[in-house]
């Protein structure tokens, strides 16, 4: 059985989550706060395994709660929601240790397969604000994470960083002058080491560590 808090400020929105998610197999809704205080004291006393967690909220928004959440009980995931297709906020949420980026208005199956993966580990981000995701971070944030350094080889790294931009396996070949066999190889490699199991995951996880943006030749 999957866990879940539901954390928003508007009681139908909450109410709304409930009713879906009580018709799923295997989910259920077991606490709803109604800021980002509450749901660290729910958090706290029910440990669950999932929080669906809006962002803009009064008292203590979502980020806020997300990077305590994350740093208090990393074992439980947290899947952002949100009205907005994209903004700063979203990214920050990424960065505190947010599983995934999820829509207000996802179908019913696709947020019930959502909370499914992120619960097994999976990483979630909406198809229809990948791009902008990956588009912002260009645009410069922190210095990069020293984690990610540790495990990958330099040329690991730069494959990373590419693919978290977006290119594809070829695009990143013709840019590094690489064959597009050599490229799935590194990129083989880097889901192993990350203990991720697509691209997607991986792209969520250089975003978060400020790697994306990195200068490229830096992996400091």
């Amino acid at each position: 059985m999957i866990n879940v808090v539901i954390c928003d400020d508007q009681v139908v929105v909450c109410e709304g989550l409930r009713a879906i998610l009580s018709t799923a197999p295997g989910i259920e809704v077991v606490g709803i706060a109604n800021d980002g205080e509450q749901a660290i004291a729910i958090t706290a006393s029910l440990h669950p395994d999932v929080v669906l967690m809006d962002l803009k909220m009064p008292v203590m928004n979502g980020v806020e709660a997300t990077r305590k959440i994350h740093t208090l009980y990393p074992d439980v995931k947290i899947l952002v929601l949100s009205t907005y297709d994209f903004d700063e906020w979203v990214f920050d949420a990424i960065r505190g240790g947010a599983s995934g980026y999820l829509l207000k208005d996802t179908p019913r199956e696709t947020l019930i397969e959502a909370i499914q993966g992120t619960a097994a580990g999976k990483t979630y981000v909406d198809p229809g604000i990948a791009g902008k995701l990956f588009s912002y971070v260009q645009k410069g944030a922190a210095p990069p994470d020293s984690s990610l350094t540790r495990l990958l080889s330099e040329r690991e790294l730069e494959v990373l960083r590419l693919l978290a931009r977006g290119l594809s396996n070829a695009d990143i070949a013709q840019h590094l002058f690489l064959s597009e066999g050599t490229v799935r190889n590194y990129v083989s490699s880097i889901l192993t080491k990350l203990e991720v199991t697509d691209r997607t995951q991986a792209a969520v996880l250089a975003l978060r560590a400020g790697l994306a943006n990195a200068p490229e030749g830096s992996s400091s």
